[in-house]
């Protein structure tokens, strides 16, 4: 009975080590030394197949020197622990010496001391993680077979534990894979979107941009909705020496009070019915980065004084706490809304204002920014191609038309269309299929667009030596329109015998 009950209380301690799986080696020797404390037991080790390396090798162990836990490791097929491995299949080896198969690889062992050797498989689910393996476990009158049983249950609780952490390492992996790939795309984007235009307003947007971005000031921005703010809000992130912390983004308006308070500033145990375990704000969990506070003109009275206590002395209570939490974090906030008419109301505290009105940035809407329409146009379409996987095409007459709109919810809005014309177009998108996608309320109608004289045409493209593409992002124009400008006033045919001359001087 005595042993009956020892067993038990090494299952009980190892599965209580399951939850561990983030500190893997820490909790397999911690579930080795279980059971040399419990049970008779001389040397133990984990052995997990190492992929990159094509092997199998000690993780953890019990009763092994540094320098023997080293020398652990099997080929797959190599000795008992090898063909474990390969099988899938339980050993037990009544004496080693007596085992052909037994390498002793850690020389661990004394070659004329008789010893007992079970080794088990380590599975998570239908795939085999490594072995486990121990040495005269219980005493000499316990048959192997009982040993290999209980060994194979200790085996199930650690295959879970490996398990889970190389499902954590895994997701990991891809995150780190993602969010290179996102860091990628967003420094394409922004190269794209933010660093190729051509507005003075949107120019003067980017340098204060690069004025900001590597100070710790609280930064807020400004703008109707569909503007850009939160790319803005990441591109001053990314050029911070932030970059390489969190990015977090709260919206003001997308939780009620009481979960918007929790959701910024976390809670302890009990806070509220349902708080059965404390839990992090977005504040504590960007710590070493950025706070980025969509729409904080919507943020409740009862919070803006939290929020300005945060701004002035970067600490905090959690929500049904009283311990003080200090945070290295920057906030950036935007909003559509007019802050100061708010103040006034009542509706904003005046001392948030002052405190938010530290370094303001006012994002064109896009009716300010007509010469970035067509690079912008061919930018979303790219993306948007690229996720459709079929290309969207205008006539010369719609693209002019596109241009010429007014566009109320500005790039959103413009990204949003060029997704439903991807969507339903059959083919080149004309103006008579293109109008019935287009706002009509007051004050969004169409508005004739600078038009570039021939002069003007003729100039762009001597300086860039009759290129139409460069000559076309001068005027502000795409390939097409350049194209369709050219004919109409039939400069085409000046083109013609000119390309190829060296770049004038």
């Amino acid at each position: 009975m005595q042993i009956e009950a020892l067993k038990l209380e090494v299952l009980y301690a190892t599965h209580g080590l399951i939850g561990q799986a983030l500190e893997l080696e820490e909790a397999l020797r911690e579930i080795l030394r279980i059971l040399a404390e419990k049970l008779e037991m001389a040397r133990a080790a984990v052995a997990l197949y190492d992929e990159e390396a094509g092997h199998l090798r000690i993780r953890a162990s019990f009763g092994l020197s540094p320098q023997e836990e080293r020398r652990g490791i099997y080929q797959i097929g190599e000795g008992v622990t090898g063909k474990v491995f390969e099988t899938g299949e339980a050993v037990a080896v009544a004496d080693i010496r007596q085992e052909p198969f037994f390498l002793n690889r850690t020389r661990a062992r004394p070659s004329k001391e008789r010893i007992s050797f079970i080794a088990v498989p380590i599975r998570f689910g239908e795939e085999t993680h490594g072995v486990l393996w121990v040495d005269r476990l219980f005493h000499l009158g316990v048959p192997l077979e009982e040993d290999v049983r209980f060994l194979e249950v200790i085996a199930f609780f650690v295959g879970q534990l490996v398990g889970l952490a190389r499902k954590v390492a895994d997701r990991e992996k891809a995150l780190r894979a993602e969010n290179f790939a996102l860091r990628t795309e967003l420094t394409t984007r922004l190269s794209d979107f933010l660093w190729g235009s051509k507005s003075p307003a949107m120019r003067e947007v980017l340098n204060l941009v690069r004025q900001v971005a590597p100070t710790r000031a609280t930064v807020l921005l400004l703008g109707e909705s569909g503007t850009g703010k939160t790319l803005t809000a990441r591109l001053i992130h990314e050029l911070s020496p932030r970059r390489k912390g969190p990015f977090l983004k709260v919206d003001c308006t997308a939780l009620p009070e009481n979960l918007l308070e929790a959701e910024l500033f976390g809670y302890e145990r009990g806070a509220f019915t349902g708080a059965d375990r404390a839990k992090p704000g977005r504040l504590e969990l960007a710590e070493g980065g950025t706070v980025f506070l969509d729409e904080i003109g919507e943020l409740p009275l009862s919070l803006q004084g939290k929020l300005l206590r945060f701004i002035q002395e970067r600490e905090f209570e959690r929500l049904g706490g009283r311990r003080t939490i200090q945070v290295d974090v920057r906030l950036i906030a935007a909003t559509n809304r007019d802050l100061e008419t708010l103040v006034k109301e009542g509706l904003f505290r005046e001392d948030l204002y002052f405190r938010l009105q530290v370094f303001p940035i006012k994002l064109p809407p896009l009716r300010e920014r007509q010469e970035d329409l067509p690079g912008l146009i061919e930018f979303l379409l790219r993306k948007l191609e690229k996720d459709y996987h079929r290309r969207l095409s205008f006539s010369p007459e719609a693209l002019e038309l596109l241009c010429q709109y007014h566009w109320p919810g500005n790039i959103r809005e413009l990204e949003n269309l060029l997704e439903r014309l991807l969507i339903t177009a059959k083919g080149p998108v004309r103006p008579e299929f293109l109008r019935r996608f287009l706002a009509t309320k007051p004050g969004h109608q169409l508005r004739p667009r600078k038009e570039p004289s021939p002069e003007e045409i003729r100039a762009a493209l001597e300086k860039h030596d009759f290129v139409i593409a460069r000559a076309a992002k001068e005027l502000g124009l795409t390939f097409r329109q350049l194209r369709y400008r050219l004919q109409k006033l039939g400069l085409d045919r000046e083109i013609t015998p000119r390309r190829g001359r060296p770049p004038q001087k």
